[in-house]
């Protein structure tokens, strides 16, 4: 049987982070395996699938602090301007970088390239093992260590198992945490798209009588899409032909960027907000999707899921001698919860506010826009998120 100090299910985005954070953070001293079902190459992975996302200004210090970014940056297109607005009403509010005195409001990186380069770097690392493609089928806790069996048949030991499996997570459900969902009843459609006018790193987030559409700055003039909409929309739109969904997106999201020429392959994924509350257990711990999953209004997802994965690596390198010990964990749990509670909040009640078309809502959102717009104390708490500057 084979021993480790830590086992992290999952080496997507959470799981390979944090596995290449406690390496970093412990100079190479603590054994660490990663069980990974994917390869990172692979069109079947579903972390590293069609989707970007936007790392946030204060993730990015985060992945510059464990020497992560350098590998990371050649493959990010900066965010230099947010604007935000509501369809056909005069409601709106922008957010550029020269506001804040920042070089970059955040940065959109395509999932595929961070997946080619985290597989680099765990390949490389002397202390870390990749078990790929494998997964947890079974789990067996004692007092001082874990065991866990694979599908593969192998058996490994740790001090700490990390489940970093993904939003239904086998692990979290073999050790029976509980899972609250709430169903958004909306599904988001995802691709990449190609307009007339040249991004100039601009984001933008408009909110239409159907939910949000969301457009992030790419390489090569591109756009990342997140439309979101309600299922049977969502269905429709799907099976329009490209020039017919170019003409519907154009109607929705309007001439901003001039007219809407070419979208790429796409997708859809319907939004839910799954949540654990618990986010520990005896020698055991969860982090990223497996904790909460977000709808992405507000682009948080990703970036709340860094800054459990850093905090939990700070916490596992205080107490190296033995890693799973539960004060450790008492103290990653503490640490998290303010943030967590807070961001789930704040998206649940963008997207109540935002998604409802109901006239007082609408009369209530442009205002608030128009205020956010013009008092800079209302876009505090929004900001903060944002750029991801939340205490850990």
């Amino acid at each position: 049987m084979k021993q480790y100090d830590v086992v992290i299910a999952g080496g997507a985005m959470a799981g390979a982070t944090l596995a290449l954070a406690i390496d970093h953070l412990s100079q190479g001293k603590l054994r660490i395996a990663v069980v990974e079902p994917f390869k990172a190459q692979s069109d079947m992975h579903p972390g590293f699938d069609s989707r970007s996302i936007a790392l946030s200004y204060g993730t990015v210090n985060l992945l510059r602090q464990l020497q992560l970014w350098t590998s990371v940056e050649p493959f990010v297109t900066p965010i230099e301007h947010i604007h935000v607005s509501d369809r056909s009403h005069v409601g709106m509010t922008e957010i550029t970088k020269q506001e804040i005195g920042v070089e970059a409001l955040g940065y959109v990186v395509e999932l595929a390239d961070v997946g080619r380069v985290y597989q680099e770097l765990l390949d490389s690392s002397a202390s870390i093992t990749l078990f790929c493609p494998d997964s947890v089928t079974d789990i067996e806790r004692e007092q001082d260590c874990t065991h866990i069996t694979l599908k593969s048949g192998g058996k490994l030991e740790a001090k700490l198992l990390v489940a970093a499996d993904g939003a239904v997570s086998t692990c979290c459900q073999k050790i029976g945490l509980e899972l609250s969902e709430q169903d958004f009843e909306q599904v988001a459609v995802i691709a990449n798209i190609v307009t007339q006018e040249p991004h100039q790193g601009r984001a933008f987030e408009r909110f239409t009588e159907n939910g949000p559409v969301a457009l992030l700055p790419m390489s090569d003039n591109r756009m990342s899409l997140v439309w979101c909409l309600h299922p049977e929309e969502a269905q429709a739109v799907l099976e329009l032909s490209d020039q017919a969904f170019l003409q519907r997106l154009q109607q929705d999201f309007g001439w901003r960027l001039g007219a809407m020429k070419k979208v790429g392959r796409r997708a859809s994924y319907p939004l839910l907000l799954r949540h654990r509350k618990q986010n520990i257990s005896h020698r055991f711990a969860i982090v990223g999707n497996a904790a909460q999953t977000l709808h992405p209004i507000a682009g948080q997802g990703f970036n709340l899921g860094i800054r459990d994965v850093v905090s939990l690596a700070e916490e596992i390198v205080q107490q190296s001698d033995d890693v799973g010990l539960y004060q450790g964990l008492m103290r990653f749990s503490q640490r998290r919860e303010a943030d967590r509670s807070e961001t789930i909040w704040l998206t649940s009640a963008l997207v109540h506010i935002f998604s409802n078309d109901l006239p007082a809502m609408r009369i209530g959102r442009n205002t608030a826009l128009a205020a956010m717009d013009n008092l800079s104390i209302f876009k505090q708490p929004l900001l903060r998120h944002t750029l991801g500057l939340v205490k850990r």
